[in-house]
């Protein structure tokens, strides 16, 4: 078996390894350390829970040891970009953990916060910045970072970083790093043209992968429950709710709105419940966060943002009140539960307007996923702005059959004994 030691890391990372409580390597860190440590450029695949940040971390941390130059002021020797928030926070609580006894520092930069702290925190220099992409263009902009030392960078969640919404950021971002640059980019999904996107940034890459892409984890049980609509959704969710009151449940919304409507009814009703979306402050999110974390509020409705960053082990249930628009995100969505090689279940609300997407997920995760329960709907084109979807059924060749599942009574995914 591979152990830690083999792959050749330093005696102090070895030491803050065991100290975090981990045993042994995970596929992708025993894929992934050995070329970073070469100096590789790499493109690293793998399911969401399976310790990726680690993959990249150790041996980053390992490189990073081995030069004790005085820091120079508002520099930073290693870049780290992330597409929210949370994942940076999350990202950042495991790299101090594994710095623990060396002389290394880390530091985060985020929207949503002060940004004179943080102009104050990187006055003296850092070894590592994990950053989001627009605050870190703030502090640039104000001469606040240099990044020209910075001989390292790493994309967290790649896929989602080199998507139209980040790829005008990274374009002003990568030119001011230090060269020779070593690059890596680690992600659940990596559909082709991101991958096209990903090879202007990296040098004779080597790709690792330890699961097909847009494989969800083993020990995730997932269902799919028909709904005739938003009323019937809220219903259906409320009654998992009360046949799972153990455990945590992450709901997943489509926007902003709708996850703070839904949090706001499932108050009302008596749950205990908090959201968090791009309308809330830093704050609030942290706030919420932290109340789902500890349990004083066992649901937590969120948009997209929270698909990437929360790792929470005590997440037993995520439902899928809406379907995301992008199928890659309904693999980062339901990688929130089964963590830490626990089991965990995920129950899509599917109604007509979203057929068309569930269709999408399946090509994507190349699986069929089981319905628990409800009437299959007739499928309706997904409403324009300013006009309303038309009814019609599905495409030819593309029906599913009802079978015995149509309007079968709702039940919970079986889940393996102990």
């Amino acid at each position: 078996m591979t152990t830690f030691e083999s792959l050749g890391l330093d005696p102090k990372l070895l030491a803050a390894v065991k100290a975090a409580g981990y045993t042994a390597p995970t596929p992708i860190q025993i894929k992934a350390i050995p070329p970073v440590l070469e100096g590789r450029d790499v493109m690293g695949l793998a399911q969401t829970g399976t310790g990726k940040t680690a993959a990249f971390g150790l041996p980053l941390i390992h490189q990073l040891m081995g030069n004790h130059d005085k820091r120079a002021p508002k520099t930073a020797r290693a870049l780290i970009l992330a597409p929210t928030r949370e994942l940076v926070g999350q990202i950042a609580e495991n790299l101090v953990l594994y710095i623990k006894g060396t002389h290394l520092k880390v530091t985060t930069v985020v929207g949503g916060v002060s940004i004179n702290r943080q102009v104050n925190a990187l006055e003296k220099g850092t070894d590592i910045l994990v950053a989001t992409p627009g605050r870190l263009i703030d502090l640039m902009d104000r001469g606040a970072v240099r990044l020209d030392a910075a001989t390292f960078l790493v994309l967290d969640e790649a896929d989602h970083m080199l998507d139209m919404g980040f790829i005008h950021a990274l374009r002003r971002i990568a030119p001011k790093l230090g060269t020779p640059r070593q690059t890596m980019l680690f992600s659940a999904t990596m559909p082709k043209d991101m991958e096209e996107i990903a090879a202007t940034y990296l040098n004779d890459p080597i790709r690792v992968q330890a699961a097909p892409p847009g494989k969800a984890a083993d020990k995730i049980t997932q269902g799919v429950h028909w709904a005739k609509g938003k009323e019937h959704k809220v219903s259906l969710l409320k009654g998992y709710l009360d046949d799972a009151p153990e455990g945590l449940a992450l709901v997943f919304a489509r926007t902003k709105h709708g996850a703070e409507r839904l949090m706001k009814h499932l108050v009302a009703e008596g749950y205990g419940a908090v959201s968090i979306h791009g309308n809330k402050s830093q704050g609030q999110r942290d706030r919420a966060l932290k109340a789902f974390r500890e349990g004083t509020a066992r649901i937590l409705v969120a948009t997209d943002v929270a698909a990437r960053g929360i790792d929470i082990p005590g997440v037993s249930h995520v439902y899928n009140f809406d379907l995301p628009e992008v199928a890659e995100n309904y693999v980062h969505r339901i990688g929130r539960t089964a963590r830490a090689g626990l089991e965990g279940d995920a129950i899509a609300f599917v109604s007509g307007e979203e057929i068309g997407l569930l269709r999408q997920i399946e090509k994507t995760m190349k699986i069929e996923i089981p319905v628990l329960g409800g009437e299959r709907p007739v499928e309706v084109d997904p409403p324009k702005k300013g006009g309303r979807g038309r009814r019609g059924g599905p495409p030819q060749g593309q029906a599913r059959p009802q079978g015995q599942n149509a309007g079968q009574k709702r039940r919970r995914p079986r889940r393996k004994a102990a």
